[in-house]
């Protein structure tokens, strides 16, 4: 197993980022009416979803940790209801929109795992 050292470490805050980019990326081709309400909406929510994995991780608390996880669950979900209004608006293709719903998914399955690992070492210690 490889040594956590930063946040940057942590496969589940890889994988967090590379959904950010594409999530960028995807707003960049919303039609221009949006620029300022859904592009920047999803953003800012994508945004939060690496900034609270790392917040959490210098928190060095176990609870704490798991808390701002649990926000950037939060921001994913948030952010699946914006892929739905680009479907529902016909503004990206909706093959397009299934593959980033199910990459928003399994990225709630890697931090709902890595929500677990923290609860776990959380009780090893406070037994």
């Amino acid at each position: 197993m490889a040594t956590i050292r930063t946040f940057e470490d942590l496969d589940v805050y890889k994988l967090a980022r590379e959904f950010r980019k594409k999530i960028y990326k995807l707003t960049k081709t919303l039609p221009e009416e949006e620029k300022y309400n859904l592009s920047s909406q999803m953003r800012r929510a994508a945004l939060s979803v690496t900034n609270n994995i790392a917040e959490g991780f210098g928190r060095y608390h176990y609870q704490e940790n798991i808390q701002f996880c649990r926000q950037s669950r939060g921001s994913i979900n948030e952010l699946i209801d914006d892929i739905n209004v680009c479907i529902d608006e016909n503004y990206i293709s909706e093959n397009i929109c299934l593959d980033m719903k199910e990459e928003a998914y399994r990225l709630i399955k890697v931090l709902n795992a890595y929500i677990a690992s923290l609860q776990k070492q959380k009780l090893a210690i406070t037994q």
